[in-house]
């Protein structure tokens, strides 16, 4: 699995015009589902991102957060996140999640963060959503569980 999140000052999501999910201040992230992902990629990215410290405190040091400024998350299915460049011009998505099996995984991801007290707002899995945020600072973090290596085995 792998997520970007962008530190934002609002951000939303909507579906054929319609708001399907809102937030002001706290946490944009886009989550790719890879094949062969699982639950404890899902509970592992999950907590990583409840406890990410990309806020910043009465220092000016990025040291809360988003559950320590009272923000909220806004996550977005996004297989494109999981495409590879490496060959030719045009992204292979072949290392993305079949939808049958992905579903599941980004509803784990959404409860385990939901668990780990953070407020959560959805887009709509598979489709096609206009994403709006203003991004703070810009801070913009990319975690990949791929790079997490025994950690995940460990939680």
């Amino acid at each position: 699995m792998i997520v970007c999140i962008q530190r934002v000052e609002r951000a939303r999501v909507t579906v054929d015009g319609k708001e399907k999910g809102a937030i002001e201040k706290g946490l944009a992230i886009l989550l790719g589902i890879r094949t062969g992902d699982g639950i404890p990629e899902a509970d592992w990215l999950a907590k990583k991102c409840a406890g990410i410290r990309i806020f910043e405190d009465e220092a000016g040091k990025l040291n809360l957060s988003v559950a320590d400024v009272g923000g909220k998350a806004l996550v977005v299915t996004n297989f494109t996140l999981c495409g590879s460049c490496v060959k030719g011009r045009r992204p292979s998505f072949d290392g993305a999640e079949r939808p049958e099996k992905a579903r599941p995984l980004a509803e784990r991801f959404v409860e385990t963060l939901r668990g780990e007290g953070i407020g959560v707002e959805t887009g709509e899995f598979g489709a096609d959503m206009k994403f709006e945020l203003v991004n703070d600072g810009p801070v913009t973090v990319l975690i990949d569980t791929a790079d997490a290596g025994n950690s995940i085995k460990r939680q």
